[in-house]
């Protein structure tokens, strides 16, 4: 018997809970496997990725209606309790009857008459108290962390970074489903207007993005399934992640190496601004990873990109030192930028990761240093916000590397819009400022002798 969506939402997010399984992956393979029409689609990917990111908050809402406190419920029917008090609260198009009676069916169908009765009984209690306030809660912390649905040590360290009003704003934005936007093909000579036009015709409605000018962003409609994206006219990036290529500046017949390169976003744009002549090297950790830097280069045609599987801390081993004119080192992170879009990374991650991950971004900068020809280019990028993982990361690299300095010519290579936020070869992109994902680059060039 076909599951229902709800049913299969719940799965997806006992997975979560027990694995640390990554969201996106569950729900892509959930779909599958489901065979799920677009419609139902639509309200798994809400549920599932809305009841992760208001998790403290529905557990602040339930915790006024559960008798003994929400640890001493199963962890199934305390993931369905959320599961269905983020649709009673914040999804105005489901009827509220039918959230009510399919929570009451899973549980039955999971449990007993008694747990059934008690999930019954407790969105029926809340439905008809309404959602409590939070005017009780007296610390500011607490209160940010349980209105907004932040873990309570990110709010602090963002607070100490970035001051009480924009951590307020991150928080705001990254409990807000993100858009989805594409990067234009410019090997393809499309224009963008034009490209617009031949999606609404394919039933995708797109306009202009809001700070790259390769960029569209798409306001309804499925772009993986349109003969535009087949074609490789279009990549779906984030606006902010597509400023790295842009940072770096590569030029037709250059040989530039792309460090940590899976999924490819970036590589296939710096080919695409090479105007496919040249040379891109792309290494990534993992052969299944490595596979999608292919699908992507060979849905683009193009044609310059030469993939390996191995550790970017091992590049000295595999090519010439001073062999490349420009690098891109896109660091793994702790990924505290994306968390509209992969919002169990903010329950996931522990301060001791940042501290761990540094270790790595270091190790992976101090490895690709040599190869970089004098007078060539090296772009450091993240999808974080934190600072020790950014600016602190640069200033240790520089520290013990006499021969780069920081490109304070970057600011001109940037939109207009992002400029204001770029100081000293650096800019760091909040998710805040454009509706992106956040993001920091930094342009270094190494000494000419």
């Amino acid at each position: 018997m076909k599951k229902k969506v709800r049913e299969v939402g719940l799965d997806i997010l006992l997975q979560i809970e027990k694995n640390q399984a990554y969201s996106n992956l569950l729900l892509n393979q959930s779909i599958k496997k489901e065979k799920l029409n677009e419609k139902d689609v639509g309200l798994l990917t809400e549920i599932v990725y809305g009841t992760i990111q208001r998790k403290n908050t529905l557990d602040y809402f339930l915790s006024q209606f559960v008798k003994g406190g929400l640890h001493k419920l199963d962890q199934w029917v305390l993931v369905l309790l959320r599961l269905s008090i983020y649709q009673l609260v914040y999804l105005d198009r489901v009827p509220e009857r039918a959230v009510v009676h399919e929570a009451v069916e899973i549980a039955k169908k999971k449990g007993h008459k008694g747990i059934s009765a008690m999930v019954n009984g407790t969105l029926r209690s809340f439905l008809r108290e309404g959602k409590p306030t939070f005017n009780n809660i007296k610390n500011p912390t607490e209160k940010m962390a349980i209105e907004l649905s932040h873990p309570a040590w990110l709010i602090e360290r963002w607070v100490e970074q970035f001051g009480t009003e924009k951590t307020k704003n991150i928080c705001e934005i990254s409990v807000v489903p993100p858009s989805v936007s594409a990067r234009v093909n410019k090997v393809k000579n499309a224009d963008i207007d034009a490209v617009i036009q031949l999606l609404d015709n394919e039933g995708v409605c797109a306009e202009r993005g809001d700070l790259s000018e390769d960029a569209i962003k798409v306001v309804k409609g499925s772009l993986p399934n349109t003969k535009l994206y087949k074609e490789g006219f279009l990549t779906i990036q984030d606006e902010s992640s597509m400023l790295v290529a842009r940072a770096l500046d590569p030029k037709p017949g250059m040989k530039v190496l792309d460090s940590c390169a899976a999924p490819g976003g970036k590589t296939t744009h710096i080919a695409e601004r090479m105007n496919n002549e040249g040379e891109v090297y792309a290494l990534d950790l993992h052969q299944h990873k490595v596979k999608l830097i292919d699908e992507q280069a060979n849905r683009l045609n193009l044609t310059s990109i030469t993939t390996k599987a191995t550790d970017s801390r091992n590049a000295g081993q595999i090519f010439e030192k001073e062999s490349f004119d420009y690098i891109l080192v896109d660091a793994p992170c702790t990924g505290l930028g994306v968390i509209r879009r992969k919002p169990d990374i903010k329950w996931q991650k522990k301060v001791e990761d940042i501290e761990k991950i540094t270790t790595i971004q270091k190790a992976i900068l101090d490895a690709v240093a040599p190869l970089l020809k004098k007078g060539g280019r090296l772009v450091y990028s993240t999808c974080t916000i934190d600072t020790v993982e950014n600016e602190e990361v640069v200033k240790s690299f520089l520290k013990g590397h006499h021969e780069f300095h920081l490109d304070r010519t970057l600011m001109n290579r940037l939109p207009k819009k992002a400029q204001r936020f770029c100081k000293d070869g650096m800019v760091q992109l909040l998710p805040s400022d454009f509706q992106t994902d956040g993001f920091f680059i930094a342009s270094l060039i190494k000494n000419q002798p």
